[in-house]
C-alpha cells in the first residue's frame, strides 16, 4: 500500500508541476550535427486531426523542427485518413491521438478522460493506414499513459501490439541522483535498451546509452524487437487510485519496432520522451541533460526513413 501510495502521489505532482502547463521548450537546441538528408529527404505527416494532445505547432514542434533540420519535409495534417491523403507521405507521425469526445473539456478531469479513452480512429481508417503499412508506408505511433493508450489501442492493435491502456512505473530504474525520480530510465548498464538499429545509429557517435521516459503505459508484441525493455520491478496500473491492483510490467516495453509487409512501424508508450517541454527542473523530453533522447528520436525517424538498415 505505502507503495501505491507513493506513486499516486508522485504522478500527481508530476500533472500539478508539469503536465498541467506543458509547453514546448523554445529555447531548445534542434540543430543536427551531421543531417540525414542533405534535401529533399522523406516526406513526414504529423496528425492533427484526431484531436491530438501533441501537434506540430504545439507541443511537439520541437521534434517537427528536429526532424526538418535533419533533411524530412514535414506537414501537419488535420484531415482523417486516407487512401488519397496517405499517399503524399512517407511517414505518418501520430502521437495522442483522443476521441471527439475530449474536446473542449477540461485536460486531465474525469470527463476527459473517459471520453478520450473511446476509439480515436474508426475502423475505415484503421483499414486505410494499415494497408498503407503494407505497401511500404512507415508509422511513428505514440500513446501515452490514460487515456491515450486506450483511445490507440485499436490501431495498435493492426499491428499486433497490445496497449496496457493505464500507467507504469518503476521505482528502481529512475534518475535517482537528478530532478527525475519519478521517470523511467533505460540505460546499457541496466539492461533497459534493447539490440536494434535505432539504438546503434549510423556511426559509434550516434549510439543511443541512455533514454529517459515520463511515466507513460507499457506495450507488447509478439513480433516486434524491444527498444526500451522494462525491468523485474517496473509495475502497471489501470488507473491512480490507491485501491488499484498493480501488475508485474516486466517483460512488457515502452518502445517497440516492427516491420509490417513492405512498411515499418514504431510504437512508442510516452510521448515526452521525443520532444522537449518545461524549462528549469521542469524540462521533460529531450531537452534534458544526461540523456540520448535527442539521439534516439533521430534514429527512430532514420530507421522509419530507411536510413538505417535500408529495406531490401
Amino acid at each position: 500500500m505505502r507503495t501505491i501510495i507513493t506513486l499516486t502521489a508522485a504522478f500527481a505532482a508530476l500533472h500539478a508541476g508539469v503536465t498541467g502547463q506543458q509547453r514546448a521548450d523554445v529555447d531548445f537546441d534542434a540543430r543536427v550535427s551531421r543531417p540525414a538528408f542533405a534535401m529533399g529527404g522523406p516526406s513526414v505527416l504529423i496528425d492533427g486531426g484526431h484531436h491530438n494532445f501533441h501537434t506540430a505547432a504545439g507541443r511537439y514542434k520541437p521534434f517537427a523542427d528536429l526532424i526538418t533540420n535533419d533533411g524530412f519535409r514535414v506537414a501537419s495534417g488535420q484531415q482523417p485518413f486516407t487512401r488519397q491523403l496517405l499517399s503524399k507521405y512517407r511517414i505518418l507521425v501520430v502521437s495522442n491521438a483522443l476521441h471527439r469526445d475530449s474536446a473542449g473539456l477540461r485536460e486531465f478531469s474525469p470527463p476527459w478522460v473517459e471520453a478520450g479513452g473511446k476509439p480515436a480512429f474508426g475502423d475505415d481508417e484503421c483499414d486505410v493506414v494499415q494497408a498503407w503499412v503494407e505497401r511500404g508506408g512507415s508509422l511513428l505511433l505514440v500513446a501515452d499513459h490514460r487515456p491515450f493508450g486506450a483511445a490507440a489501442a485499436s490501431l495498435a492493435g493492426r499491428f499486433g501490439v497490445d496497449m496496457a491502456k493505464g500507467y507504469v512505473f518503476d521505482t528502481k530504474n529512475t534518475d535517482k541522483d537528478g530532478n527525475y525520480r519519478n521517470v523511467l530510465l533505460f540505460s546499457r548498464d541496466n539492461g533497459g535498451l534493447g539490440d536494434h538499429p535505432i539504438l546503434s545509429g549510423r556511426e559509434p557517435a550516434e549510439r543511443v546509452n541512455r533514454v529517459m521516459t515520463f511515466v507513460g503505459q507499457s506495450l507488447t508484441s509478439a513480433h516486434g524487437v524491444q527498444l526500451l525493455v522494462l525491468s523485474p520491478t517496473a509495475i502497471d496500473k489501470a488507473d491512480l487510485r490507491s485501491s488499484t491492483p498493480e501488475t508485474s510490467a516486466h517483460g512488457r516495453s515502452q518502445a517497440i519496432a516492427l516491420k509490417v509487409g513492405a512498411g515499418r512501424v514504431v510504437v512508442l508508450a510516452e510521448a515526452a520522451m521525443i520532444t522537449a517541454q518545461g524549462a528549469g527542473a521542469s524540462r521533460m523530453g529531450m531537452n534534458v541533460e544526461g540523456n540520448d533522447n535527442k539521439q534516439f528520436a533521430l534514429n527512430v525517424m532514420r530507421w522509419l526513413g530507411g536510413v538505417l538498415e535500408p529495406a531490401r
